[in-house]
């Protein structure tokens, strides 16, 4: 009676226990479908990552180069304020030597007639008049 019911145990076992080829073949489809998602998925992942990181320098270059340019630009407007200022300057000293130029020759005009005026004077009392 014991080899029977071992021998019944043995046939449910199997019965139930026992996967099919078809089973195993199903399932084996699954996980190789599974795998070939995954493997899309990180294809995909790293695509976008690639055109990200090509994005972002693509953008870094742009902005650098913009940033060269604004300070050539920058360099460019101090220069012309300076050589304008410089110009301004040498402006106001050739005007200021301009008018001390002048005023010294007025003032030589002037000293010379007072000169001449003081000899008149002296000679008109030289004289007796």
């Amino acid at each position: 009676m014991k080899k029977v019911i071992l021998s019944a145990a043995l046939v449910v076992a199997l019965a139930f226990g026992t996967t099919s080829c078809e089973e195993v073949k199903k399932e084996g489809d699954k996980a190789a479908d599974k795998a070939g998602e995954v493997v899309k998925d990180v294809k995909d992942a790293t695509k976008d990552a690639v055109d990200a990181t090509k994005e972002a320098a693509n953008d870094a270059v742009d902005a650098t180069k913009e940033a060269a340019k604004d300070a050539v630009d920058g360099a460019k407007e101090v220069v012309k304020d300076v050589k304008e200022g410089a110009e301004k300057a040498a402006e106001d000293v050739k005007d200021a030597a301009n008018k001390a130029a002048s005023d010294a020759k007025d003032a030589a005009t002037k000293a010379v007639d007072d000169t001449k005026k003081a000899a008149n004077n002296l000679k008109e009392k030289a004289s007796g008049h």
